[in-house]
């Protein structure tokens, strides 16, 4: 059975991945554009964050670097 609290912590994380992708490609097509930097840098902020690291033991800078090369 499931933890219902583990479903939740990874639908955030990866609803933040999501995210993440999505501003970065943005980002790629458009770097003039202020607000996808800023949604970029407050996500990578959030993989950094001490919430983070208690909803997952995912390596933040692991995880920033693997979905940067995905972009690239």
């Amino acid at each position: 059975m499931t933890n219902p609290y583990e479903n939740l912590a990874n639908a955030i994380v990866l609803s933040a991945v999501e995210d993440y992708r999505k501003v970065l490609q943005r980002w790629s097509r458009h770097p003039e554009k202020e607000v996808y930097l800023q949604d970029k840098d407050s996500l990578e902020r959030f993989f950094r964050s001490d919430w983070f690291s208690v909803l997952t033991s995912v390596d933040p800078e692991l995880l920033i670097r693997k979905l940067c090369e995905e972009v690239a």
